[in-house]
């Protein structure tokens, strides 16, 4: 991932095949099938890649039990394959996830499926057994050909409160089905981006550039790092910029030129809980459930947390969206409903996220209605400039195969062919990944001198990606430091050779320190020095950094410096344990 040498190529010529718009996951996804086409491919996403709605996921990674009611079945279709296809080629980050659905009701949401499915109404209503019992039933049959998972089954209301007692005693049924969930949603993204780029010097890349229509016709590239502009030339534009598509497109087009709005996304909102009495009563299950007023909420737990949401709300600005406290105290009210006898302190909550679902341009008044499919819309340029080929819609699950559609799009028009196919294509860490990782960790462990606890650490976080990690932290002088697990070099090769211009980009993105609420203020100063020393930056600019760090935590996750302040002695505690063990 050279940065110079990408825009380097770009000085020596401005023209390439196609310019990817947005370093999310689909826009990550596109990019990726291009490049291995052997396309002379370019992306460009103004932030970090997957900062945006792809970094703020429920974490799920599933068919869209709810999308069945809207009668969206092939979409439903897709996810599940995709779903399956993301467990066998990314084993190290995504996993099945057992799937329970508190049930209050026998026969409600029958009749208003039907008539809702029919068209001749949008209004939600609360889901009772028969219409759960149909939905699942539909989900094992789509599925029933692979079989990767077991089939659902019911609980009546005694085993289900005997599993789970501190569900709302009301209750009268429950189902359990598997999805899955994904780990590192973020990693998941660099790792595309990596397989893309691994296709040779066709394929290129830039984190924090932009690019605007010029003037005199073709675009200028801004490099947001070295403040360089330079001219760039693309025979075609994919516009992979998710909730920013239609802003991204004003700056595209000229005044006379610019297409009607194509997207109408809506906020959704996750609070991270550090409670160990509801993380053990979940039992490793997700509670899917509906609140009062029929939105569907989850929680289940993650990476040693309690991740709950969400929120379904339209907004203009994507860029400004963050978890407001009336939308905490909907999620804390909707887990009061179905775990009445819980109890969240205000400092249990570690961290907090919203992003904006790339939606269609809809005018339904109830946002759980609007269509989650995707689906590609060219749009010619004019007076010579290149068409622009927008990604419409899409959920994390599918971003594999709306990639692979956007890129047979963008094949035709180049008048080029495919001639690698993705649909089993390992990637990342989960390459060459053992069916015995016990096994595989006591191999690391043995060949390296590196403790089973560290070893295991490691391929947690890298899945056999791992490797890479070790061979570079046994190069130098390594220290761990005041987190448990994490050492000086892991973090400098992180710097090195994933991109990371921002303090954010290595601390809520590459690593999952902050999303966990493992991050502490002590940590915070050392992984700035160490991107500070990485980077040369003069004692103002590292200060400047911290202090949009600092800013970025508090306004937009909920933790303020004081909260991490906090965190330093228990993170000292656990660092000196883990020093003795290895």
């Amino acid at each position: 991932m050279n940065r110079e040498e990408t825009l380097d190529g770009l000085r020596r010529s401005p023209r390439v095949d196609v310019c990817v718009l947005g370093g999310g996951i689909n826009g990550l996804s596109v990019f990726r099938e291009l490049a291995l086409q052997g396309v002379n491919v370019l992306i460009v996403e103004k932030g970090d890649y997957c900062s945006g709605a792809s970094a703020a996921l429920s974490r799920m990674v599933h068919g869209g039990l709810r999308y069945l009611e809207n009668g969206e079945f092939d979409l439903v279709r897709e996810s599940l394959v995709e779903r399956d296809r993301l467990l066998r080629n990314a084993p190290h980050y995504v996993a099945p996830l057992p799937t329970t659905v508190p049930i209050f009701d026998v026969f409600s949401g029958l009749a208003n499926g039907i008539v809702r499915f029919l068209g001749l109404t949008r209004r939600p209503s609360r889901r009772g057994a028969v219409a759960i019992k149909a939905g699942l039933s539909i989900y094992d049959f789509l599925t029933r050909k692979r079989a990767l998972m077991p089939r659902h089954q019911f609980r009546g209301r005694r085993s289900t409160l005997s599993k789970w007692p501190a569900l709302n005693p009301a209750i009268r049924n429950s189902a359990t089905y598997y999805d899955a969930w994904v780990s590192h949603p973020e990693r998941v993204g660099i790792e595309l981006l990596r397989d893309g780029l691994s296709a040779g010097p066709n394929a290129g890349a830039l984190n924090y550039a932009t690019i605007e229509h010029a003037p005199a016709g073709g675009f200028l590239l801004h490099d947001g790092v070295s403040g360089e502009t330079l001219a760039i030339k693309p025979a075609l534009v994919i516009n992979a910029t998710g909730g920013w598509i239609d802003i991204v497109n004003y700056a595209l087009f000229s005044e006379a030129a610019r297409p009607a709005p194509l997207m109408g996304g809506t906020k959704g909102s996750h609070l991270i809980i550090d409670n160990v009495g509801l993380r053990d009563m979940l039992d490793g299950h997700m509670i899917y459930y509906e609140n009062d007023d029929g939105r569907i909420c989850i929680l289940f737990p993650y990476l040693g947390k309690v991740l709950v949401g969400s929120t379904d709300i339209r907004v203009d600005d994507p860029g400004d969206v963050r978890c407001e406290a009336d939308e905490r105290e909907y999620i804390l009210q909707s887990l009061a409903f179905v775990l009445p006898d819980v109890r969240i302190r205000p400092d249990e909550i570690v961290f907090q996220f919203a992003g904006v679902r790339p939606l269609p341009a809809s005018n339904d008044s109830f946002t759980g209605r609007i269509p989650r499919d995707h689906f590609c819309t060219v749009l010619e340029g004019r007076d010579g400039a290149p068409p622009v080929l927008c990604m419409i819609g899409g959920k994390w699950t599918t971003f594999r195969s709306f990639g692979e559609l956007a890129a047979d799009v963008a094949l035709e028009r180049l008048g080029r062919s495919r001639r690698v196919h993705t649909a089993d294509r390992t990637f990342g860490g989960g390459r060459a990944f053992p069916n015995d990782r016990s096994g595989w960790i006591r191999d690391l462990s043995d060949s390296t001198g590196l403790s089973l606890d560290r070893a295991a650490t490691l391929f947690e976080r890298y899945g056999t990606d791992a490797q890479d990690v070790v061979r570079f932290t046994a190069a130098g002088p390594d220290t761990l430091l005041p987190h448990a697990g994490y050492s000086a070099r892991e973090l400098l090769h992180l710097i090195r050779t994933e991109a990371v211009e921002h303090l954010d980009d290595l601390l809520l993105r590459r690593t999952t320190l902050a999303i966990t609420g493992e991050l502490s203020l002590e940590m915070v100063e050392v992984a700035l020095d160490l991107l500070a020393d990485e980077k040369g930056w003069p004692p103002q600019c590292k200060a400047e950094e911290r202090t949009r760090f600092l800013t970025l935590m508090r306004e937009r996750h909920g933790v303020a410096e004081a909260a991490l302040s906090a965190r330093n002695t228990q993170r000292s505690v656990l660092c000196e344990t883990t020093a003795r063990s290895g």
